[in-house]
C-alpha cells in the first residue's frame, strides 16, 4: 500500500443528515467546508438518499464514514459490503474513508452495535492485516476511528491509545480520533485524557469528531444525542494544541437542532482551534 502523505486540513465539516437536507441545498451554508456521510445509508441502488446526496456532493467536499465494516471480527472480511462500498466511493470521490476499530458481530450476525477490542499484539496482528486487504482491494488508505468504551479486557496488554497507534502504524493507515469518545472512555475507565491526546502520533491523525453524550452519574453513554460539554471542548483544544491542524466535524445523530444550532457549535471549533492553527482557518 502507499506510504505515509502530508496531513490535509479541511477545514470544519458537518454530519449529512437527512433533517437538514433541504435547507443545505437552499441555503447552501458557507460556514460549512465539508459534510461526512454515514456510508451504509447511501450503500442502495436509487432514491431519495442518493438524490439528495448528488445535488449537495455538487457543492461540497464529502467523506465517507462507516459502522459495519466489523474489521475487528474473525468473520471473514464482508466482500459484498466492500464491494458496495467501493461502487459508493467511485460516485461520492470522497476525499477519504473511515470506519471503527472495533467488531460488529461474528457468524455473519451483525449486532449493530461497535464493541471494542482486547488490547493486545495478537489482535493488533489481526486487524493490521484486515485493514491491509480492505486498503488493497480499495485502492486507497482508510482512517480508523477510536470507539468510546464500557467495558475492558482481563487480556488487556497495553493501554487503548498504544493499540490504535500500533494498528495504525503497523497497517499504514489514518487515525479519525475522536474527542469525545476520548472523554467518555477516560471517564468510565478513569485514565487522563491527556496521556491518550500524548501517546498518539500527531501526523496520522487526519480527523477530529466533536459530539455530545449521556452521563449517567457512573457511567458515560455516547449518545450523539446532546450539545457537546465544556470538558470536551477543553480537551479538543488541548488536541488542537497537541495535533496541528485537523480536519474537524460535528457529529448529532438524535435530537436533531435546527441547521444553525448545529452550524453555531461548528463555529465554536473553529474558534477554540484558531489560536493553535489560525493560518489554517476558514475564512
Amino acid at each position: 500500500m502507499s506510504t505515509q502523505q502530508d496531513k490535509p486540513f479541511l477545514g470544519f465539516g458537518l454530519g449529512l443528515r437527512t433533517d437538514h437536507y433541504q435547507e443545505i441545498i437552499e441555503q447552501q451554508p458557507k460556514e460549512i467546508d465539508w459534510f461526512e456521510i454515514i456510508s451504509e445509508n447511501y450503500m442502495v441502488e436509487g432514491g431519495k438518499p442518493l438524490y439528495f446526496l448528488d445535488k449537495i456532493r455538487q457543492d461540497y467536499p464529502m467523506l465517507m464514514h462507516g459502522v459495519s465494516m466489523s474489521i475487528g471480527s474473525t468473520d471473514p472480511l464482508n466482500m459484498d459490503y466492500l464491494g458496495k462500498l467501493k461502487a459508493l466511493i467511485e460516485r461520492v470521490e470522497p476525499m477519504w474513508i473511515s470506519d471503527h476499530l472495533c467488531w460488529t458481530g461474528v457468524d455473519h450476525k451483525n449486532m449493530h452495535d461497535l464493541l471494542p477490542l482486547p488490547y493486545t499484539e495478537a489482535s493488533v496482528d489481526h486487524i493490521a492485516g484486515r485493514i491491509t486487504q480492505v486498503q488493497d482491494f480499495l485502492g486507497r488508505q482508510m482512517l480508523i476511528e477510536n470507539l468510546s468504551s464500557y467495558i475492558t479486557y482481563t487480556s488487556d496488554a497495553m493501554s487503548e491509545w498504544e493499540f490504535l497507534t500500533a494498528v495504525a502504524e503497523k497497517a499504514d493507515c489514518y487515525i479519525l480520533l475522536d474527542i469525545n469518545n476520548i472523554y467518555v472512555s477516560s471517564f468510565n475507565h478513569h485514565f487522563d485524557p491527556m496521556d491518550y491526546l500524548q501517546g498518539i502520533p500527531a501526523q496520522r491523525v487526519w480527523q477530529h469528531h466533536l459530539a455530545g453524550h449521556q452521563n449517567n452519574g457512573n457511567l458515560i453513554i455516547d449518545t450523539h444525542d446532546h450539545p457537546i460539554i465544556d470538558p470536551v471542548w477543553e480537551l479538543y483544544a488541548r488536541a488542537a494544541e497537541l495535533l496541528g491542524p485537523v480536519s474537524t466535524m460535528i457529529e448529532r445523530d438524535a435530537n436533531i437542532p435546527p441547521l444553525a444550532e448545529v452550524i453555531a457549535e461548528l463555529n465554536q471549533a473553529r474558534a477554540i482551534a484558531a489560536p493553535f492553527y489560525r493560518s489554517q482557518q476558514h475564512d
